[in-house]
């Protein structure tokens, strides 16, 4: 058998040309920086938490600290959970079973009876229903233990809830106007449960297949009772940056992901919101981090005080969550913060 020295070369060619395409992608990143931040902020940070970056639906940053902490070790993701719900919200907005300024009194006899019918699922997306409501503290995770339904525990904002400002003129970082929004949607959907709901609708199309909303002592939370893993919040966001699309099935719609992305309610008194978003504006469920000079959002999150701070950057296409079942530091932004600037120096942005 002869040799043709023309295709031995070509064929070497090919080889060495695959072989420093393959160098190059392997070396595209540099995380070390990042590496050092997290070592750094270990204590901080409570010890245990998991940081993932992932682009074009690839995982191209992982870090695990910390026993039994893994991308997919579920965990409690607290209020970083109204996103998923927003989410929710919006598929029936797609299917058109409710418009954003349909009135909650048309489907919760209860808030008409009490003359909170008037406020809007628009203004309880952008938590600005003007309810007096309270953050996590002690005082509401015992209230917790008297519902057994998402239904008690709506009826008792009606008739126990005062509204203390105008809806739409204050913002209120809180649990009622999510878990609100959570009975609405099983009253329109008829004999389905939240849960239910967000599994079919959400978590099973995006391939969340941690990710729950069931109830431990009380109700389910659409506010901040998710169970998820880092897995699958990345899942979750990627859905997202693709424009609603997951495993080829639109989600939801392209309008929809924009809705939830806008300012809502821009310029409003801020009466509450967890120490990681402050400085941030609030759309349906997240964060405006950034805007470009039209006021278009370019990176959006959802950190919650729990220790959840997953985000979505669309002009460098990629996303970002880090996740420790650490409660909220005074720490904890700049951290984030800090680990959000070095994964941008490996990733160039693809704005104009």
């Amino acid at each position: 058998m002869s040799l043709n020295p023309m295709s031995a070369c070509l064929n070497c060619s090919l080889l060495l040309a695959f072989m420093l395409l393959l160098q190059t992608a392997l070396g595209q990143y540099n995380f070390s920086e990042v590496d050092r931040i997290v070592a750094a902020n270990k204590k901080s940070l409570g010890g245990k938490l998991v940081t993932l970056v992932a682009k074009d639906g690839k995982i191209i940053y992982k870090n695990e600290v910390g026993e039994d902490i893994k991308m997919e070790a579920a965990m409690p993701v607290g209020t970083s959970s109204k996103w998923f719900t927003a989410a929710l919200v919006m598929t029936f907005v797609d299917k058109k079973e409710l418009s954003l300024d349909d009135p909650v009194g048309k489907y919760l006899p209860a808030y008409a009876s009490y003359s909170k019918g008037y406020i809007t699922i628009r203004q309880c997306l952008a938590e600005v229903t003007g309810i007096e409501s309270e953050q996590k503290k002690v005082v509401r995770l015992l209230q917790k233990k008297k519902f057994a339904s998402l239904e008690e525990e709506v009826n008792y904002y009606a008739s126990h809830k005062d509204i203390i400002t105008q809806p739409g003129k204050e913002f209120f970082y809180g649990d009622v106007a999510y878990n609100t929004l959570g009975r609405v949607l099983e009253l329109v959907a008829k004999k389905k449960t939240f849960s239910k709901l967000m599994q079919e609708r959400i978590t099973k199309p995006a391939g969340m297949k941690k990710t729950s909303f069931l109830k431990d002592q009380g109700s389910e939370d659409p506010s901040s009772g998710a169970i998820s893993t880092a897995g699958d919040y990345i899942r979750f966001m990627t859905m997202l940056l693709n424009d609603g699309i997951a495993n080829g099935k639109q989600v939801l719609s392209k309008q929809s992901v924009e809705e939830m992305e806008k300012i809502s309610f821009s310029g409003l008194p801020v009466k509450s919101a967890p120490k990681t978003a402050q400085g941030f504006h609030y759309g349906f469920g997240v964060w405006i981090q950034e805007a470009d000079k039209n006021g278009k959002s370019m990176v959006v999150s959802c950190p919650g005080a729990e220790g959840a701070w997953p985000y979505l950057d669309r002009c460098r296409k990629y996303v970002c969550i880090v996740l420790t079942p650490q409660r909220d530091t005074d720490q904890e932004q700049r951290i984030f913060l800090q680990i959000k600037e070095e994964v941008e120096k490996q990733i160039k942005s693809e704005c104009n």
